[in-house]
């Protein structure tokens, strides 16, 4: 019995409900979930006749097995699909990721909720907004509502900080209404003025300038020619955020636009954002040569794209066509985020079918200029290939940098590009544990001596075999890494990436000699871009260590005080009291014993 009969057999005794299917590689590694009304129908279909997609048919010939979870209703199967696809990431499933990944505009949840930029869409409490076209654009916006509102800026915690310490200078010059402070603000009237931001990043300017037109006029009829000046630059601060946004339909009309243009190489997910009748964002997904874009597909992409979104309109719009079935799971799925009902549809005619239209216009530019900037890099790559002499063009790199601080944290990071593009979910560090001090050459010895000991082990990322290793340094570096690929019997090119005197990239070194780089502008910007991400990885890691550290206070370093009681000791006194503090005075501290406080006395006394 053949494999595809195999699982033919299989798939006939699945029963005819919901459920979601996850298909797997003969390795055992998850490459595609799906969800389906009639679970025996549709996974049957996947090992009965011809594909009509060629990317179905190749993932359909590396199913070894597949699992099936049965599921009560199709909307609890699409939520389960949901769920599978963010936990194993499988290869063939559409997923909203861009190699730029997509600034949101966060604002937290809790007491006093925060707002900040971030690349990072999670399903928390927080709500976000966006995603927008560049970082410019999400600060802009963020900085605007910031201003309008007089929302803290700094790093405090609320309502923690509220009394410590005296204000800064942004409470003086009314650009701050200084939570920090007691009694300036309720907690009730903070989360309010949060509520107002958030209706400007949804859109609503309109109602927003009118309400502080009205402000400024009785702020001037009371002579407070002071407050009247700040409202009436916050409204021109609004007008200049509305003049970037385009008119496109009627003022009352809110809705998303999706549009879905593929093709064997590229696909794109585009997306209008219209509230009020204007444009006020569009975006552009590209997705993966290798994942699978089938309407079916689609329905699952727009009900992540809605997961734990802040700004859902009444209204949704399609390019595309969809089962009836599949509108009203959709419809149904988008609603649970809201109170109202959200209409699904696709149009067929009138102001509805015109923005599809643009909508698939902006996706068909958006492929065609992926394509432009694929063929780019790969002319690159071959260029690169042809100046050190490999004998085929690499389809793997893994770049590496150190980074420490101090004689501590010191970490490597290793970056990969594969496929054309940054593989980030490739991406790794290694927390340097042999090497003391400052030694560069011995820390990239140790990096690559863990990294390479797992090629073809299996392990994500590290299993693979590198066509090619770049490595952030000169002569001295490749040397001590040749060390290592000779002890493991390993044969792949590897090179430095040398910088000169200003910290730029001068030419790249196979140990012996350098090859000049600098006059190949292609391969210059492809070889610097690669190593400024090596560095700015590293950098990240290396601070997020030394964060991590940090957070460790000095205290628990005294026997007896872990985290819980250190946090007590500091909560009560700053550490520099600690330090003076009498064992009665310690003592004193609700959560801390006598002996506690002596063997306090004791550790500063000796450090002293």
């Amino acid at each position: 019995m053949t494999v595809n009969e195999r699982l033919r057999d299989k798939a006939g005794s699945l029963p005819l409900t919901p459920g979601v299917y996850i298909m797997k590689n003969a390795d055992g590694e998850v490459i595609y979930v799906g969800k389906s009304k009639k679970l025996k129908n549709r996974v049957t279909s996947y090992f009965v006749g011809t594909h009509t997609s060629a990317k179905t048919a190749r993932m359909v010939s590396l199913v070894r097995d597949f699992d099936y979870i049965v599921c009560d209703t199709e909307i609890e199967a699409l939520t389960l699909e949901n769920v599978l696809i963010k936990k194993h990431s499988p290869k063939y499933n559409i997923k909203l990721k861009d190699a730029k990944s997509y600034p949101y505009i966060k604002v937290t949840g809790g007491e006093y909720p925060r707002l900040c930029v971030t690349r990072e869409r999670k399903s928390d409490k927080s709500r976000y907004f966006g995603p927008y076209d560049s970082a410019s654009d999400a600060y802009l916006a963020l900085e605007c509502v910031m201003r309008i509102f007089r929302l803290p800026t700094c790093k405090r915690r609320f309502p923690e900080d509220i009394g410590k310490g005296r204000p800064c200078i942004y409470r003086e010059i009314g650009r701050c209404l200084a939570p920090c402070v007691e009694k300036s603000i309720t907690a009730e009237d903070y989360r309010a003025l949060v509520k107002r931001a958030e209706r400007v990043l949804d859109g609503d300017i309109k109602d927003t300038v009118l309400g502080l037109e009205r402000e400024m006029n009785e702020a001037a009829e009371l002579f407070e020619f002071e407050r009247a000046a700040v409202l009436r630059d916050s409204i021109l601060a609004l007008r200049k955020l509305a003049e970037k946004q385009k008119v496109v339909a009627d003022a009352k009309v809110n809705r998303d636009v999706f549009a879905l243009y593929t093709e064997e190489t590229v696909g794109v997910l585009a997306i209008l954002t219209i509230r009020e009748g204007a444009l006020v964002n569009k975006n552009e997904f590209i997705l993966s040569s290798s994942e699978l874009t089938g309407r079916e597909d689609a329905v699952s992409l727009i009900a992540d794209y809605y997961d734990g979104r802040a700004s859902i309109p009444r209204e949704v719009m399609l390019d595309f066509d969809i089962s009836d079935d599949d509108v009203e799971l959709l419809s149904e799925y988008i609603s649970l985020g809201t109170k109202y009902k959200v209409s699904v549809r696709v149009p067929e005619r009138g102001d509805g079918r015109a923005l599809c239209d643009m909508a698939l216009e902006n996706a068909k530019e958006a492929a065609r200029q992926a394509k432009l900037e694929g063929e780019r890099e790969d002319k690159s790559v071959r260029r690169l290939a042809e100046l050190l002499g490999l004998d085929s063009v690499p389809s793997r790199i893994e770049a590496y940098d150190i980074s420490n601080i101090g004689n501590e944290n010191i970490v490597a990071s290793m970056v990969v590009w594969q496929g054309g593009k940054l593989k980030r979910s490739d991406y790794r560090s290694f927390n340097i544990k042999t090497t003391s001090g400052q030694d560069d050459y011995a820390s990239m010895r140790e990096a690559l001596s863990r990294r390479l000991l797992h090629i073809g082990d299996g392990t994500p990322s590290l299993g693979e075999r590198p066509d090619v290793i770049l490595l952030d340094g000169g002569v001295g570096h490749v040397s001590a890494v040749s060390e290592v690929m000779h002890t493991l019997n390993l044969d792949i090119p590897l090179f430095g990436m040398v910088k000169d005197d200003y910290h730029k990239t001068r030419a790249i070194t196979d140990g012996k000699t350098e090859i000049s780089i600098a006059r190949e502008m292609n391969v210059y910007t492809f070889v610097y871009n690669l190593q400024e991400e090596a560095h700015r990885f590293a950098g990240k890691q290396s601070s997020g260590a030394k964060r991590k550290t940090l957070r460790h206070s000095s205290l628990e370093k005294i026997e007896g005080i872990g985290p819980k009681k250190a946090k007590i000791l500091l909560h009560a006194m700053p550490l520099s009291k600690i330090r003076g503090a009498s064992v009665d005075e310690l003592s004193k501290i609700r959560g801390i014993s006598e002996r506690d406080a002596e063997r306090i006395r004791a550790y500063f006394e000796k450090s002293e």
